[in-house]
């Protein structure tokens, strides 16, 4: 945790839920300045979907229930509209990566661009030291390394940690975990006993600009034209058509529209051919992966191959395995058993103990011949 003195300002990222809320009610009771904000990313009527659902991160529902916790709390509640930047850098990113084949996880540079990078420089126009929010994870500083550096949650079944390895030095430097320590009962034991109006809202599992959760949806609205394609095994025979490539994601083995008798898996897409590409699940393991856009956190660079712990998914338990830095911002690594359904577009975050070494983006599988 950071090293600082009580009665200094921060704002805290309230999403409209319950871990945001407690955040803001922990840190005002440990004697902070606290400032409540809320950010707009889209607009409902421009992503569609269930126009009965407005209660998803950054909804107009989210935003009263923030500005209700902040009165509760006693402490001012602002919005910030961050709607253009966010179309621009999140949204047109998930388009064009699915575009490309690739599974992208939208979250991650939300996080990374508009929720830290964004949101900080408003915190500062406000006179801020710091920003917070309401995930479960940790920041600790290494004096040896002179870094700031992202731990897990001390709540191993909520820690969001993956999708934390973007944050720059900076926002570590001015970023405050109020429930790292904590387990979610214990979040909503606190919420309860404060009687906040978040204490029993359930938790928001869909990507928020998707508030149906139908990203197949999404990308009909948004794309010109999707051309239909074949389906092809490994070995190159046609067995099928598709509806569009960017429907399908590696390691997919339900709707995939073809029946040979056996169990079969999507593999790879081609997007410069239109294909999807299936097989059987052992075409599914890779011992590799390429990754590129690293960021760092213990260390400056990896002068040498480092071992680590590797999570190619959010919900991946990870497994062992080598990193090589093979150039500025890209990596390679090596598992030290075939991992299943190394996905493009996804991150693959590297951990030694609780510490999140760095991340990455992950270009393409290293498949056994």
């Amino acid at each position: 945790m950071n090293k600082i003195s009580h009665k200094q300002r921060v704002v805290v990222a309230m999403s409209g839920g319950v871990d945001s809320s407690v955040a803001a009610a922990l840190l005002v009771e440990q004697g902070y300045e606290v400032i409540g904000a809320t950010m707009k990313l889209w607009n409902f009527d421009e992503v569609g979907g269930n126009v009965n659902l407005e209660s998803s991160c950054c909804s107009l529902d989210a935003i009263t229930d923030a500005r209700i916790v902040c009165h509760q709390l006693g402490i001012p509640h602002y919005v910030f509209d961050f709607t253009e930047k966010f179309h621009q850098v999140v949204i047109r990113n998930f388009i064009e990566e699915y575009m490309r084949g690739r599974t992208p996880n939208p979250c991650v540079l939300c996080n990374t661009v508009i929720k830290w990078q964004t949101f900080l420089e408003k915190a500062r126009e406000l006179d801020a030291r710091f920003m917070a929010t309401g995930h479960y994870a940790r920041i600790r500083y290494f004096e040896e390394t002179n870094r700031y550096v992202l731990l897990r949650s001390r709540y191993a079944e909520k820690d969001q940690s993956y999708a934390l390895w973007g944050l720059s030095q900076d926002s570590l430097a001015h970023t405050l975990f109020p429930l790292g320590d904590l387990t979610k009962e214990e979040v909503r034991d606190i919420a309860r006993r404060l009687g906040l109006r978040t204490a029993h809202k359930s938790e928001s599992q869909e990507i928020c600009f998707i508030p149906d959760n139908d990203y197949r949806r999404f990308l009909r609205e948004h794309v010109e034209e999707i051309p239909e394609g074949s389906i092809v095994t490994t070995d190159g025979q046609v067995v099928g058509r598709h509806q569009g490539y960017p429907f399908f994601t590696i390691g997919q083995r339900r709707g995939i529209g073809v029946g040979l008798g056996k169990p079969m898996y999507v593999v790879d897409l081609v997007p410069e051919r239109n294909l999807v590409v299936i097989g059987e699940k052992h075409h599914l393991l890779a011992d590799g992966l390429e990754a590129t856009g690293l960021n760092l956190m213990k260390y400056a660079r990896l002068e040498e191959p480092l071992r680590a712990h590797v999570k190619i998914r959010y919900n991946d338990r990870g497994a062992p395995g080598t990193v090589y830095q093979t150039g500025a911002d890209t990596i390679r690594i090596e598992f030290d058993e075939p991992r299943r359904a190394v996905t493009p577009g996804q991150s693959v975050v590297f951990y030694q103990d609780d510490a999140v070494i760095g991340g990455a983006f992950i270009r393409k599988a290293l498949r056994r011949e």
